[in-house]
């Protein structure tokens, strides 16, 4: 009887788990890395909670500059950049930390979800800067629809697409190549270069996302994550203040 109730539940379990497999307390997903020892699980909570906390002073200092000096548009775009970041941040630190079960893969949800509501929300006080320029003004509209269909992706087919998840990611990330004039002629030099910065920092971390080999790869990751968040933060706040 053991053995077939044994068998029982394993058959059960591939019927219902269709998308992972629970395996001597590790989960893995068609190649996807779950199982982190002791030490790199520190380091990537270490570099988590470094990031959530600056974030936290960031976000609440920008906010309330916003509202004493920004106008309206400003302290509205701040607010959105501040809630995508935090967010973001917030819901990474969650599932990345979360111990493995069906919990953790609908965090991987929201976690993956929310790098497009960060991309969008990042480039929003950007935009906002140059509201008149209906270029601008079409961008705008054009990452946050592509942010939706990101979330959409990730929210509703888990574990599929994951490489055209990242080209998606890049190609928001790297879209304003293609307003630079506009971009230039709204935004200060100091802004730019800060966004160029965070962008090249966010690019060069994708390296050791996919390197799942890689011992810490993961706090390497996010390293380079809070990194560049931190860099446009900087650029935001620039933007604002000017």
């Amino acid at each position: 009887m053991a053995p077939m109730a044994v068998a029982c539940r394993t058959r059960l379990r591939s019927l219902t788990s269709a998308w992972y497999r629970v395996e001597r307390g590790r989960m893995e997903l068609e190649g996807i890395r779950w199982h982190y020892d002791r030490h790199e699980l520190i380091a990537d909570g270490i570099v988590h909670g470094i990031g959530v906390v600056l974030a936290l002073i960031g976000v609440t200092a920008l906010i309330f500059y916003a509202t004493i000096a920004g106008t309206f548009g400003q302290l509205a775009a701040s607010w959105i950049y501040g809630a995508g970041l935090l967010v973001s941040l917030g819901i990474s630190f969650a599932y990345n930390l979360w111990p493995v079960s069906n919990v953790k893969w609908f965090l991987r949800r929201l976690d993956h979800s929310a790098i497009f509501v960060l991309i969008a929300a990042t480039y929003t006080p950007f935009l906002e800067a140059g509201w008149r320029e209906p270029v601008l003004v079409g961008m705008f509209i054009g990452v946050w629809l592509i942010a939706a269909a990101g979330v959409a992706l990730k929210f509703f087919w888990p574990g599929r697409h994951d490489r055209l998840a990242i080209l998606l990611y890049l190609a928001m990330g790297w879209s304003g190549v293609l307003a630079i004039e506009p971009l230039r002629a709204a935004l200060s030099e100091t802004t730019l270069t800060l966004i160029l910065v965070g962008g090249i920092l966010y690019s060069v971390g994708v390296i050791f996302y996919v390197w799942q080999s890689l011992r810490f790869q993961n706090a390497i990751w996010h390293g380079f994550v809070v990194a560049a968040a931190g860099v446009h933060y900087g650029a935001v706040v620039s933007c604002v203040s000017a």
